[in-house]
Parts: structure tokens; C-alpha cells; sequence
């Protein structure tokens, strides 16, 4: 990584107070999640899990339209395939989110604009999901001929139902914030212009209890509700073997024609641009 990159910050994390967090994602014109993301998302969780002060994190998006679009199809496979096992055993992407889940502090998604696939599995590594009422999320990973591999599987069937969460990964399409509201996918929806400063309002009164009433309270309710770390490694060994499928190449071309990775185009609609997709051999045939 070059210096000028070095000091650029995916994560930009305004101390609020010493225990209210609020960090900022920015990466690009629709805020992609990749390798660097891997990287400093780790280092944060790291920062959380050993302040002795933070009690609540507010994570929201420098791009009004996009909270994280997903992961950047464009990304050094070997670079990933590389990356050594974080604190779980388990590959860093996955670990990230395992940990995220359990630091000892709430962790807060303000979710406005598009939350599709490694962004869905971001806030859903998060303990409370806000959303203004123009977000969109969802898992489009099968409609692209991948698995999804941030762990959507092992959490969302214990957020909306099986069915549901079938629903979600098997349909690949956008879910409007309204209706994520509905299924459980998130916590409630607010007036887009509204949504900072509810959760503001609602981190700082978290902010201003104590640490270890909080962090215990919180513990216990992850033994109660999180699924097993070792839920979440195979989703992301099917990943790599799904992504990397020859045919896959196509469906990736028909995308970026269509504007995949830039503000317009294909990122606006994506789960109706993935069903357009061209099929698979065996689905062809």
C-alpha cells in the first residue's frame, strides 16, 4: 500500500465522547467494501474491543445513496485469498464481523441509501439496524452465481424466520426499508432527513449509562442469540468456490455494461438487474 493511500481512512472515527463512537464509511463514489476495508475494519474492532470507555458505536455512510453497496468485484483475489486467519481462526472477512458482533459495546448501523451484500452482512454484524426510509438492503450474491460469504445465512434466519431469510437470499433483490422493517431485517425505519439525529439521540442515551452494566448486559444476550462462530467459516468457503466459477465472468461483464460500481446504472436497481442476468450452462441447457 502506498503512503498516499496509508493515510487515507476508509473508517473515520470521531471520538464523540469517551463512550460514544460515531465512524464514517467512505470508499469511493458508491462505497465499495474491499481488501483495505478488511484490513482497517480490524484494526477498529480492535480499538473497540479494548477502550475501556466506549460504550456505544454509531457507524454511518459519508454518501447519502450508498450506506456500503457491497464488495468490490474488482478486488485482488490473491490479496484475499493471502490474508491470514484473524482472532476466531477464521478468515478475516468472516472474523471481522464475529468480533463486531460481540465487542463490548452496542454497536448502531444508521443505514441510508443501498446496504447489498457485504454491506448487509456488515450491519448485520451490528447490534441495532436504523434505516431512513429510502434505504435499500439485500443478498443478490445467488443471482450473480455466488454464495453469500459474510455469514447472512447463519444470522438472518435468527432475525426475520426461515422463510423470510430464504425469501431474502434466494430472491436476490432489493428489500425497501419498509418492508426490511416488517421482516425484522431492521430494528424501524425514520424520515431520511430525521434518521442521524434519532440515532444520535439514542446512542448518547446509551452513551450515558454505565459501561459494565451495558457490556455484561450485551454479553449475555450474545450467548442467547448469535450463532456459533463456526456457522459462519463455511458460507465463506462457498463463497470463494462459487465467485470463482468461469461463467461467473459473464454474469460479472453483463453487470459492469450495465453500470456495475458507479452511481448510476446497474447500482441503482441491482436486484432487478441481476434476474436480467445471462443464465448458467446447466440453466441454458
Amino acid at each position: 500500500m502506498g503512503s498516499a493511500d496509508a493515510a487515507r481512512s476508509q473508517f473515520v472515527v470521531d471520538e464523540v465522547s469517551p463512550s460514544y463512537w460515531r465512524v464514517t464509511f467512505e470508499n469511493g463514489p458508491v462505497n465499495l467494501l474491499d481488501p483495505d476495508s478488511v484490513d482497517e475494519l480490524a484494526a477498529l474492532v480492535t480499538r473497540i474491543e479494548q477502550s475501556p470507555t466506549v460504550t456505544v458505536v454509531v457507524f454511518d455512510s459519508a454518501n447519502p445513496e450508498y450506506f456500503m453497496a457491497h464488495w468490490d468485484f474488482t478486488a485482488d483475489k490473491a490479496r484475499v485469498a493471502a490474508m491470514q486467519p484473524g482472532p476466531t481462526g477464521l478468515h478475516p472477512y468472516v472474523d471481522n464481523f464475529i468480533r463486531l458482533s460481540k465487542v463490548p459495546a452496542v454497536t448502531i448501523s444508521s443505514i441510508r441509501g443501498r446496504a447489498r451484500g457485504a454491506g448487509s452482512e456488515f450491519v448485520l454484524g451490528t447490534d441495532i439496524r436504523f434505516a431512513g426510509d429510502r434505504a435499500v438492503l439485500g443478498q443478490f450474491e445467488v443471482g450473480v452465481g455466488a454464495v453469500p460469504g459474510g455469514g447472512p445465512m447463519a444470522r438472518l434466519g435468527r432475525l426475520v424466520g426461515r422463510g423470510r431469510a430464504a425469501e431474502i437470499l434466494f430472491g436476490g433483490d432489493d428489500i425497501p426499508a419498509a418492508l426490511a422493517e416488517r421482516y425484522g431485517y431492521v430494528n424501524r425505519v425514520l424520515p431520511d432527513a430525521g434518521l442521524a439525529g434519532y440515532v444520535d439521540a439514542f446512542a448518547r442515551r446509551i452513551a450515558g449509562f454505565d459501561k459494565d452494566a451495558v457490556a455484561s448486559t450485551k454479553a449475555l444476550l450474545d450467548v442467547a442469540t448469535l450463532p456459533p462462530d463456526e456457522e459462519l467459516g463455511p458460507g465463506l468457503a462457498a463463497f470463494f468456490r462459487t465467485s470463482a466459477r468461469p461463467e461467473n465472468a459473464v454474469r460479472a461483464k453483463a453487470l459492469f455494461d450495465n453500470g456495475l460500481q458507479t452511481p448510476t446504472g446497474a447500482e441503482q436497481d441491482l436486484g432487478r438487474v441481476v434476474a436480467r442476468l445471462p443464465a448458467s450452462p446447466e440453466t441454458a441447457s
